[in-house]
């Protein structure tokens, strides 16, 4: 059995009209957000065995809160290249490569690509996954190259406001 954990980046600054969307950090609410969420996975025991994040800066920052919070070390996180800008195709190919030896992986990075995904592998029908919002997915099989379109089972959607939905 295979789990994949995604992770929208938190919140970023968009005050610089200056920088590249690459350069784009996270403003203080991505900051809050980030650690809470991290939290609420370490409460249900979801932490992953493998962190892999897209190096831009919102996304990798989000990545390091969350592994600071599970008592990593961020030199523990696999910066991935091909995560940024990507489409569901794109980062399929990323899934499919994982290695074996790992059977729940985190991925940090960015919408449209990771609300696509997340309703291209499972029965999911989320909207969007809101910024700081956490989807895990499971897939019934031992092997990440036959993860593919409706192979994965919804586990959990959370994200910082949820909470707030009552």
């Amino acid at each position: 059995m295979k789990q994949l954990l995604l992770v929208r980046h938190g919140k970023s600054e968009w005050g610089n009209a200056h920088l590249k969307d690459f350069d784009r950090p996270l403003n203080p609410r991505g900051h809050r957000n980030a650690p809470e969420m991290a939290a609420r996975l370490l409460q249900k025991d979801l932490v992953p065995q493998l962190v892999v994040s897209s190096p831009a800066l919102r996304a990798i920052t989000t990545a390091q809160h969350f592994v600071q919070a599970w008592k990593k070390s961020a030199g523990q996180i696999k910066q991935e290249a091909s995560i940024y800008e990507a489409n569901v195709t794109a980062l399929l190919k990323v899934i499919n490569n994982f290695d074996n030896d790992f059977n729940y992986i985190a991925m940090f990075g960015h919408n449209p690509g990771f609300t696509d995904l997340a309703n291209y592998l499972s029965d999911a029908d989320i909207y969007n996954i809101p910024t700081c919002g956490t989807v895990l997915i499971e897939f019934d099989i031992d092997d990440w190259g036959l993860v593919s379109h409706h192979t994965g089972r919804l586990i959990q959607f959370d994200y910082p406001k949820s909470l707030n939905d009552d």
